[in-house]
Formats: C-alpha cells, sequence, structure tokens
C-alpha cells in the first residue's frame, strides 16, 4: 500500500475557503491596527514585527512536526526558556565563550526530547501527559538555574554572538543580495516543476513567483528603511527551507504525514513508526534550543517569564495555517501565516497599550477560534 493513499483528500470548498481565510484574517488585523495606530506600518515597527514572528514561527515550525503524526508538546515553551537560561548563565556566571554555551545548550536540549520522545512512544504514554510535565518540570528547573533572578546574555555589556542574534542587522547591500538569490532560487523551482510535468499550469507558477518577487522585494526595502535585515530573519528563512525539505521531498516526511493520517495503515506499510516519532521530537528539541537563544537574546537577559505561553502560540500558529491537531495535514507556508497573524496580533495589541490581562483573554479567543474552525473544515 502506498503511503500516499493514506490520507483522504478534504473537499475543494473546505480549501478553499481555508486558504482565503487566513490572508483575509491576516489583512484584517494589518488594517485595523494601522487605523487604530499608524505606527504598526513604519519602519521601525515592521522590522520589530519581522523579528517577533520569526522567533514565534521557528518554534511554530518545530510543533509542525510533532503534530503531523499525531503528537502535542506542551513544554516547548518552558523549554525555550531552559535552554536560553542555561547557555545565558555559563556567559554570564562561569565566563564560557558564547559558541561553546550555545552548544551545550543546543546539546541539552536534543538529550531532553530525545528521552521525552522515547518514552512517549515505546511507553505508549500520551504526549499531553509526558509534555505537561515537561511544562512544570522544565520551568522550575529554569528559575533554579537562573535562581529566580534576571541573567544578562552577555558579560560587562560586550557584545558576543548570543547578544547578536537579535540585534545584527545586515547592510542595505547584503539585504538586496539575500533577495537576490532568494528569488533566484524561486524562479528555480519554478522552471524545475515545470520541466517535470506537462500538466504544470505555467501562468500560475509565474504569478506565484513574481507576486513572491515582490513581497521579498517589498521586505527589503522596509527593512532597509531602519537597519537591515533582521538576523532572526534569516535565521528563520534556514529553518523553514530545511523544515519544507525535510517534510516534502524525504520519506522521513511523508511519513509523518502517513502516520497522522492513519498510523495502523502506516505500520502495514512498512512504515518505521517509533523511529519517524522519535526523530520528530529530536528535531523539536534542536528548534527549542534555537527559539530559546532567540528569545532571551531578543529579551536581552533570561528571566522566570521567558518563553510562557510560547507552545500556545506555536499551536495556534499550526491550527491557524490549517494544520490538523489529530495529524496528517499541515504546510510550512500555512505554519508562517499563522505566525504572522499571531505575531501581528500581540504587536498591535502592544501598540496600543492593552494591558497584560486582554492579551491573554484574545490569546486564548484566537486558539479557541482556529480550533473551532478546523474542526468545522474536517466535517465538510
Amino acid at each position: 500500500m502506498s503511503t500516499a493513499t493514506l490520507t483522504p483528500a478534504k473537499p475543494a470548498a473546505a480549501l478553499s475557503f481555508r486558504a482565503l481565510a487566513v490572508p483575509g484574517a491576516l489583512l484584517f488585523i494589518v488594517l485595523f491596527f494601522t487605523l487604530k495606530s499608524p505606527e504598526f506600518l513604519s519602519a521601525r515597527n515592521l522590522s520589530m514585527l519581522a523579528i517577533e514572528v520569526s522567533i514565534t514561527a521557528v518554534l511554530a515550525l518545530g510543533m509542525l512536526l510533532i503534530i503531523l503524526p499525531g503528537h502535542i508538546d506542551l513544554s516547548a515553551g518552558s523549554g525555550v526558556g531552559l535552554i536560553g537560561g542555561l547557555s545565558a548563565v555559563l556567559i554570564f556566571e562561569y565566563g564560557w565563550p558564547a559558541p561553546a554555551a550555545l552548544l551545550v545548550g543546543v546539546a541539552a536540549a536534543a538529550l531532553i526530547w530525545l528521552g521525552m520522545g522515547t518514552i512517549i512512544v515505546k511507553e505508549r504514554v500520551p504526549s499531553f501527559i509526558i509534555t505537561l510535565g515537561g511544562l512544570l518540570v522544565f520551568r522550575g528547573l529554569q528559575w533554579l538555574v537562573i535562581h529566580n533572578a534576571t541573567i544578562p546574555v552577555s558579560r560587562g555589556g560586550e557584545t558576543n554572538l548570543y547578544a547578536l542574534l537579535t540585534t545584527y542587522y545586515l547592510p542595505p547591500v547584503a539585504g538586496y543580495v539575500v533577495a537576490a538569490l532568494a528569488v533566484l532560487a524561486l524562479a528555480l523551482a519554478g522552471w524545475r516543476k515545470i520541466r517535470r510535468g506537462a500538466a504544470v499550469d505555467r501562468e500560475r507558477i509565474f504569478l506565484q513567483t513574481f507576486i513572491t518577487a515582490q513581497l521579498i522585494l517589498l521586505f527589503v526595502l522596509v527593512c532597509n528603511a531602519y537597519r537591515g535585515i533582521p538576523l532572526p530573519t534569516l535565521v528563520l528563512a534556514v529553518v523553514a527551507f530545511v523544515i519544507y525539505i525535510l517534510t516534502r521531498h524525504t520519506p522521513f516526511g511523508r511519513y509523518l504525514y502517513a502516520i497522522g493520517g492513519n498510523e495502523e495503515a502506516a505500520v502495514v506499510s512498512g512504515v518505521p513508526v517509533a523511529m519517524v516519532s522519535i526523530g520528530a521530537f529530536l528535531i523539536m528539541g534542536l528548534i527549542v534550543a534555537i527559539t530559546g537563544f532567540l528569545q532571551t537574546a531578543y529579551a536581552g537577559s533570561s528571566t522566570t517569564t521567558v518563553g510562557t505561553l510560547m507552545e500556545l502560540d506555536a499551536v495556534a500558529a499550526c491550527v491557524i495555517g490549517g494544520t490538523s491537531l489529530k495529524g496528517g495535514r499541515g504546510t510550512v507556508f500555512g505554519v508562517l501565516m499563522g505566525a504572522l497573524i499571531m505575531a501581528a496580533l500581540l504587536n498591535g495589541m502592544t501598540l496600543l497599550a492593552v494591558s497584560p490581562e486582554a492579551k491573554y483573554v484574545a490569546r486564548g479567543l484566537v486558539l479557541g477560534l482556529a480550533v473551532w474552525a478546523d474542526v468545522r473544515l474536517a466535517r465538510r
């Protein structure tokens, strides 16, 4: 049995509605906050928004790998705080060089998530329970590691690799070079699609490439009007590219969709369910480490609140972007759109000086509405 047949097709009407609803929601959010606060579209704020989107989207892309085979990770936000705090302590209190401290954080996250994935898969314990326990354990460990204090990411105000993660901007010329390379890659990808199949809609591919190229150029122009392209955006681009290749062009990715679509059929088809699921958790650990470094660097220090509720933002970004919480459905592009909606919402509320309690309410409502819409569309 081919794994390509394991996931049932969805009606075109449901898919069309989903495809239009997400851009429509984003457009509404942008228009609303622009009318309320014209500063929302300023070059400085859009550059800050790019950093915030990058941090949320990187974690959400890791969450995509966990949700596709039908699992969930509620410990991701606490892990972000723990790993970011661990590296900050090694640098600030023990004088470690930043690269070594970051490598230790990556190794720790990989081992922790590998262990959680092994327990979940081998012992058949629901991921909800194990990661919920992880949420509490990692948060407590973070507070112990940083001694319930504020730990800067550098010593004596010096600039190191950790601090540069969210404070470095590409020079304008370098930004245009990156944009040119990205557009060239898009053009080559479209050309390969046209060459591979006679039934390919050439006009659609050309239009998608042209519009995407315009958006890339606009993004670079806006960023260069402030300081340049922020480094987290490049980190997101690399992570998104890797996850896209992994999910769409490797057996590992096809297995993830197959397991989430129908695990029993995947087993019958010879899919190594245990190995693939554990591998997804291992990759999630690496992404949690990257997100932890970005989020802690963006805050400038590790505090007891770093990473709080980030797992919910990641889940919301996935669901808003069309990922099914039951597994078997989801795309990198959808996750990026969902992360953009979540980040734009939070950024706009911050500009309007919305109270923290109102922000919690808004995030909860967005997550609830996204899940409700997903369930409704799944019934069509």
